[in-house]
């Protein structure tokens, strides 16, 4: 048997108050594909899902209930449509993408309330929720 530490063992866990405040606070920076399609499906929506990829890419497949809106035009004068206190979440294409978090960003610079959904659309279709396709209204 070797004596030798593996990866995942070579650094300590952290201890477990600090785990503890650490993964209760990602619940204000993220939530789940889960969590939004439960809360759709009930007819909660006390937040508004933006799909931050391309329009194109949108057109191809998204969220059903999410808005169409590239993180690269998230400007001050798009989001004057919404109430300040407006809950945001973010979604890309999955893991592999940033776009969600770029997204966040931009969102978080004009003061506004916003979390990612963690997985994206990958994460999303892995669940095995459905996909619409169609046209986003223009910006």
């Amino acid at each position: 048997m070797s004596s030798t530490l593996s990866a995942v063992a070579a650094v300590p866990a952290a201890p477990s108050a600090q785990a503890l405040a650490h993964f209760e606070q990602a619940f204000g920076f993220e939530t789940d594909c889960w969590d939004v399609h439960d809360a759709f499906s009930r007819g909660v929506e006390d937040f508004v899902l933006l799909d931050v990829r391309s329009h194109e890419l949108y057109d191809r497949g998204h969220v059903p209930g999410a808005t169409s809106l590239p993180h690269g035009k998230i400007t001050e004068g798009k989001m004057a449509a919404y109430p300040m206190d407006t809950l945001f979440v973010v979604y890309c294409a999955g893991p592999h993408c940033n776009g969600a978090h770029r997204g966040a960003i931009r969102l978080a610079k004009l003061g506004r309330p916003v979390k990612l959904m963690i997985g994206g659309l990958t994460g999303w279709i892995d669940e095995g929720f459905e996909v619409e396709s169609g046209e986003p209204t223009a910006d």
